[in-house]
């Protein structure tokens, strides 16, 4: 009696366990390096809640911004070896580890945004998305990062020639590097982290970027000078560990998905007002914002493209996103 007892208690037990991890929530972790005001840190909010709802609550999402969990880079290696689960990083940082994602840091490759969407959000977008996965990387979206655009100390850059001799901050990027080198600029990576303090110490004349991220940043306290030749439009890339991933079912990942799509529609919303707000912040801080002839950096930046082609796989994704058909109106 006493056994059956015993028994029937370890199976009463049993069963508790499995209903609370059927019932438990798991919870995502996810590192960026951007602030809680920034466009890109909403998104992944409204992600974390489309999730939580389409899950019944079997998920929710914990987001670890401003870079507490380390630097972009940081955040992808902590990803490979499955010690965090989700990020967001540049494309240009994401180079490194999925060579074919070089394509997008070739000057001038879009025409404007509707070809960059029409590329993102198409089998192209996709095809580089999957490709992420042999290293470890779920490739799962694209947020809007705009276009990249110079902005300096001391002198405003109207032509390429006006970089020549200046130390311009750069991604841990090889086509940024190159890119600053074709206008003759010399390009200094540092991390996004240091460099405000690198700006106003003088360690580097100027940088490059979108204008959230010069505004959100403070930048604009140190460098006068915004110069719009949109030089590149580098995506931001959001992404899960396979290790996750690959743990998931497939009604998880699905649900996983369904909600990241949500949130790329929701950030790119607030992208756009986002650049709005900024150029106006900017330009009533005292700022001197210009719109150079962008014909200029495109010639002299022609021979990086001419360069990454030698590569057959990133000559194959060029002539992709060049043929692709948008409406042009």
């Amino acid at each position: 009696m006493t056994r059956l007892k015993t028994i029937l208690f370890l199976v009463s037990l049993f069963s508790l366990m499995s209903c609370d991890q059927l019932n438990s929530t798991k919870t995502i972790r996810l590192g960026h390096g951007l602030s809680t005001s920034h466009s890109v840190h909403k998104g992944m909010l409204h992600f974390g809640e489309r999730l939580k709802e389409i899950s019944g609550g079997r998920f929710k999402v914990q987001i670890y911004p401003s870079q507490q969990l380390g630097t972009e880079r940081q955040c992808l290696e902590l990803l490979q070896i499955g010690s965090l689960d989700m990020t967001k990083v540049s494309a240009g940082v994401l180079e490194n580890f999925s060579p074919s994602i070089k394509v997008f840091g070739i000057p001038y490759i879009f025409k404007d945004k509707e070809h960059t969407f029409k590329v993102l959000d198409g089998p192209i977008g996709e095809e580089l998305l999957t490709g992420t996965e042999k290293y470890w990387l779920k490739g799962l979206g694209y947020y809007d990062s705009g276009s990249r655009s110079f902005y300096t100390i001391n002198k405003p850059i109207e032509k390429p020639n006006d970089l020549k001799g200046l130390k311009i901050r750069v991604m841990e990027s090889q086509t940024a590097i190159d890119m600053v080198k074709s206008f003759g600029g010399s390009p200094t990576p540092i991390s996004w982290g240091e460099l405000y303090t690198a700006l106003q110490q003088g360690v580097v004349d100027g940088a490059e970027n979108n204008p959230p991220s010069f505004y959100l940043s403070r930048h604009y306290e140190v460098c006068k000078y915004y110069n719009i030749n949109e030089h590149t439009v580098i995506p931001d890339v959001v992404l899960m560990s396979t290790h996750l991933w690959n743990s998931l079912s497939e009604q998880e990942q699905a649900w996983v998905q369904k909600a990241m799509d949500l949130s790329v529609i929701q950030q790119r919303r607030l992208w756009l007002e986002s650049e709005i707000e900024s150029l106006e912040a900017v330009k009533a801080a005292g700022g001197h914002v210009s719109y150079p002839d962008k014909s200029n950096f495109s010639e002299m930046s022609q021979y990086i493209a001419d360069q990454y082609a030698q590569d057959p796989l990133i000559k194959s994704f060029i002539y992709k996103i060049k043929n692709t058909q948008y409406d042009e109106n």
